[in-house]
């Protein structure tokens, strides 16, 4: 009689991949596969960070940490006892993949390739005897009192657990096979989506991107800053990102049409940006407007906002009018922009929504309601701001389901 385990890691993303290795590692008795319904492995860590794959974050302290999660932040605090960033560091770096810190605290290999994250994950899988089955459509899920039946492809297997990592949906109707097991789900909306405003002349700065901008949203308390980049339909980068994030559920409510107020000087009040403006006229009034900015902005940006308050760049300092300046302090500390909808991108999305966190066990990973059943990844209602921690949250809930799984 055949007395091997078998562990079925069903989605061949960055969540799975962790979970079938973690398992793989502490059960090496145990058969494990990698169950894809598609021909393509670890798509999103392919195309994340611009192809450079942003594997973590440099944030140190795991309740610091667990703040950058405006969905499971409670959860994650308790998971990265067990697995955190420092984990991912040395995981990573103990396989021959070197990562750099970058100023804002995104980690990266030091190839700055995501290829290099890829191999390391396949490499790991094929050492350890991990099995990979792409093209492979689990039909049905049967729960069993020891053990969970699956129909892949037509034919029936038997499996003592299954770890669940297909990652996001963008309609509640992806979560319906779950749901058939008895789950709770949270109605998925986009989360890390850019700011659309057709036609706003703004948009011909595109590729432009200011360094601390504050981003909010007029008639709700949502306010982030960061870098913040101009766009051919918007606005994007960091800034815009992480209010999309904290403002997921709110911005879905207005059906994506608000107003955004924009402080190109961070948190600067206008008070502040009046005295740097009189210092600059006090101590340069000859230097034209065109040639001294008083703040730290890209050129193009400074002549655009002079002219959208109606400035005569060639004007010197001393003879800017009092109404000009005071244009000039409001269109600086709160621009405002009309948003009409949203962009995503289809391979890079993220999703507040998923299977509700109350139903899952975070010191395994294991399902409340299903026995034998693991979760790891986007599929559940957790969601990070931009900056790796939507991969930490993927590594950190892998390494627990597949730690536990057969435990």
């Amino acid at each position: 009689m055949n007395t091997t385990k078998k562990v079925a890691v069903i989605g061949g993303g960055a969540a799975g991949f962790f979970a079938a290795i973690s398992c793989k590692t502490h059960h090496p008795e145990a058969q494990v596969f990698i169950i894809e319904k598609t021909s393509k492995l670890l798509a999103k860590v392919m195309i994340s960070g611009g192809g450079r794959c942003n594997v973590t974050n440099g944030f140190e302290g795991i309740s610091g940490f667990a703040k950058h999660y405006p969905r499971g932040e409670k959860q994650l605090k308790k998971a990265f006892g067990q697995f955190n960033s420092k984990d991912t560091i040395e995981w990573f770096e103990n396989r021959g993949v070197a990562l750099k810190t970058e100023p804002d605290g995104r980690m990266f290999p030091t190839t700055d390739q995501s290829q290099t994250i890829i191999n390391c994950l396949m490499q790991e899988c094929k050492r350890l005897g991990v099995q990979i089955r792409t093209s492979s459509q689990v039909q049905e899920i049967v729960s069993h009192e020891d053990s969970i039946e699956l129909v892949i492809n037509g034919t029936k297997e038997i499996f003592q657990s299954v770890i669940i990592a297909t990652g996001g949906q963008p309609k509640k109707e992806g979560f319906q096979w779950l749901k058939d097991l008895g789950h709770q789900i949270i109605e998925p909306v986009p989360s890390l989506f850019t700011f659309n405003m057709p036609k706003n002349p703004i948009t011909k700065l595109m590729g432009l991107s200011v360094p601390n901008a504050t981003v909010r949203i007029q008639g709700t308390k949502l306010e982030q800053s960061g870098p913040l980049l101009i766009t051919h339909w918007g606005m994007s980068g960091p800034a815009v990102l992480k209010t999309s994030a904290w403002g997921a559920r709110t911005l879905n409510e207005l059906n994506y049409q608000f107003v955004a107020h924009v402080n190109w000087l961070g948190s600067s009040k206008d008070f502040e940006v009046k005295e740097q403006i009189d210092l600059v006229r006090q101590n340069s009034p000859k230097k034209l407007l065109k040639n001294l900015c008083p703040f730290e902005l890209p050129q193009r940006f400074w002549e655009f906002q002079l002219n959208k308050c109606e400035v005569d760049l060639e004007k010197p300092w001393a003879e800017v009018s009092k109404k000009h300046i005071n244009k000039l302090i409001e269109v600086l500390v709160n621009d405002q922009y009309p948003v009409s909808g949203k962009t995503t991108f289809k391979e890079e999305f993220v999703t507040a929504g998923g299977i509700d966190l109350a139903e899952v066990d975070f010191s395994s990973m294991q399902s409340r309601v299903v026995n034998n059943l693991y979760f790891a990844g986007e599929v559940l209602n957790i969601d990070g701001v931009t900056g790796g921690f939507n991969f930490q949250a993927a590594w950190t809930t892998g390494y627990i389901a597949g730690k536990h799984c057969l435990a």
